[in-house]
Formats: C-alpha cells, structure tokens, sequence
C-alpha cells in the first residue's frame, strides 16, 4: 500500500498547478501557500467516502510534492 502521494507542481502562465501522479486529482493557485491548502484539500474531497485498500493507499498518507523549476539558461 502506498503510504506516500506524490504531486507535481508547476508554474503555469498565470498559476501554480499541483497535478497528483497517484490520483486524478488537480488544481490551481496563484500562490504556493495557497497550492498546498487546495490540494490537500482535494485529496481529501477525493478520498473521502473511499476504500483506500481498493484505491492501494494506506490510512493518513503523506504527501510529496516535487516542484518544477524554470529552465536553465547557459551557453
């Protein structure tokens, strides 16, 4: 049983985006602090009423959050 979610987040042209590798699960911010509480908050919505054995996730997981930064510019 997974007992850790894992979320990609990243900037988008106007918002930070949060998308969850393990569940269907994304959304929107304009900032990050405010990311953090939406997708908790959607992970919840989402696993409530669940059968987290069915869905192969553990009581009270964790979330991982991977954060995608812009890209380098060298010569």
């Amino acid at each position: 049983m997974k007992k850790i979610i894992q979320v990609h987040i990243f900037k988008g042209e106007k918002f930070f985006v949060a998308e969850c590798i393990d569940l269907p699960v994304v959304t929107q911010a304009k900032s990050l602090d405010e990311l953090v509480q939406n997708i908790k908050e959607a992970i919840e919505l989402h696993l409530d009423g669940e059968n987290h054995e069915e869905l192969n996730i553990a009581p009270n997981p964790s979330i991982l959050a991977s954060i995608e930064l812009d890209q380098l510019e060298y010569a």
